[in-house]
């Protein structure tokens, strides 16, 4: 049963939103999950989906597609591209979910980027990996 599972704290694990400059005045975005872990993560289950938190007004009930992506494994101090992600949407509530084993031990968190946190203010370098994103740690 689920209570009898024990669910530690995620440590260790960061999701970015990453630009990649294409082309001069061109930029493409991607979720990156970043494993800063000694050891790699197995069995890693991504879970994304945008949503507008407001009632009434503009964007009320705006909602993306739930994407699910799947990798058998991310190693130690490396990261995985998940998707690429449109600007169009930086609008809105941006949620990923992420579970993964470490070891034989179960972890899961959700990383919540809120509207208008992907911005140019907020970039920032990652390293070591030579990218430049809005980083959710």
């Amino acid at each position: 049963m689920k209570k009898d599972i024990p669910f530690h704290p995620v440590e260790g694990i960061q999701v970015a939103i990453v630009r990649n400059i294409v082309e001069e005045n061109t930029t493409e975005w991607s979720v990156v999950v970043i494993n800063r872990n000694p050891t790699p993560i197995s069995t890693v289950m991504v879970t994304s989906k945008g949503y507008s938190n407001t009632e009434s007004g503009i964007n009320s009930g705006q909602k993306t597609s739930t994407l699910r992506h799947f990798f058998p494994e991310i190693p130690s101090e490396k990261h995985q591209v998940v998707e690429t992600i449109m600007p169009d949407v930086f609008h809105l509530t941006n949620e990923f979910w992420i579970s993964y084993f470490l070891g034989n031990q179960i972890y899961d968190k959700k990383f919540i980027f809120v509207p208008d946190s992907i911005v140019e203010d907020n970039i920032v370098e990652i390293a070591p990996f030579g990218m430049e994103g809005v980083l959710h740690e």
